[in-house]
């Protein structure tokens, strides 16, 4: 009479949405790496087509020359005797460039707010981010304040108050165009009154060209430090994939003035193939926290370099292994 109630379909698991945006179209490692090799046999010549590639995806000269090296060294033993070997090398390359920047962010500080300043240029998806670990750090049983540290831009204020208000979490703002470095250490007074746990500060989209500014972020930074020698606790870059070199000429150029200390990568849903982050994970040494694909708070998520080599090198096939 009733026919069978239907199951509810399982939620995709993170790694098979990161393998499928990866690689939508034709990927740069799975679908041309069997392009390569149609016969089979791999070469000298593969490897310099291989190489293109790699450089052509943002991977970087630099980076790719690594990689491209250890395969040589594979082949020269007489490793890479067919796709799947090749497929193995590569994996192991990543992984070497990769692993050591596989670093999870701890909370820890038994006095006073674990204080993250959030940095990088606009558009990078800084604020959003900024929600997306504020209910994280919820989840994980934290108290969580929100410091809008983006005075110029009143749209940031804005949003950075949705995002507190949509995770039940205080946000500390003054109006538009105040000093930022006030801002910031106002909401570390409030953090420590309240006996918050993570105060994370939103800061303006500096471009890296801008020495006054980056000089002003610098500023913030010191300010704080002045009451807590060991805060900012985490100086977390936000860069967006799509941006490819520029994302790893941003990198530097934070690192130079700010010492960073974590990287969020986003974007990775995008036009992206995500060769960047090996490019930035080589030059840098410097821990990927989280990485993102998407716009749901569950798409941005602790960075692991197993299941990133294996999205890189994987087709789109949600069944692929």
């Amino acid at each position: 009479m009733f026919g069978k109630k239907e199951k509810p379909n399982k939620p995709e698991s993170f790694i098979s949405r990161l393998r499928a945006r990866l690689n939508r179209g034709d990927s740069w490692l799975s679908y041309d790496l069997a392009n390569l090799v149609p016969g089979g046999t791999i070469d000298d010549d593969v490897l310099d087509e291989l190489e293109s590639l790699l450089v052509m995806a943002d991977v970087g000269v630099e980076t790719t020359a690594l990689i491209i090296d250890d395969l040589k060294n594979s082949l020269a033993r007489k490793e890479l005797k067919d796709l799947a070997a090749l497929r193995a090398g590569i994996e192991h390359a990543v992984l070497k460039i990769l692993e050591p920047v596989e670093q999870s962010l701890v909370i820890d500080k038994p006095e006073g707010p674990f204080v993250i300043f959030m940095v990088g240029v606009n558009g990078a998806g800084k604020t959003t981010t900024i929600g997306k670990l504020a209910r994280r750090f919820r989840e994980q049983g934290h108290s969580v304040m929100l410091a809008a540290g983006d005075t110029f831009r009143a749209a940031a204020v804005e949003q950075l108050q949705a995002w507190g208000e949509r995770n039940d979490v205080p946000v500390i703002a003054q109006q538009s165009g105040a000093d930022p470095a006030a801002v910031i250490f106002d909401a570390w007074q409030a953090a420590r009154a309240r006996n918050i746990d993570v105060l994370l500060a939103d800061t303006a989209g500096r471009l890296q060209s801008q020495s006054g500014l980056m000089d002003e972020l610098a500023k913030m930074k010191r300010v704080v430090s002045r009451h807590d020698e060991s805060a900012p606790h985490e100086t977390m870059l936000v860069l967006d994939a799509s941006q490819g070199q520029n994302a790893l000429i941003q990198a530097e150029k934070f690192n130079e003035v700010l010492g960073i200390t974590g990287i969020v990568v986003t974007k990775l849903d995008g036009s992206a193939k995500g060769g960047i982050l090996l490019a930035i994970a080589n030059r840098l040494k410097v821990p990927v926290r989280f990485i993102g694909i998407g716009e749901a708070v569950d798409d941005l998520q602790p960075f692991n370099a197993r299941e990133f080599a294996t999205a890189l090198l994987s087709s789109g096939d949600r069944n692929s292994p």
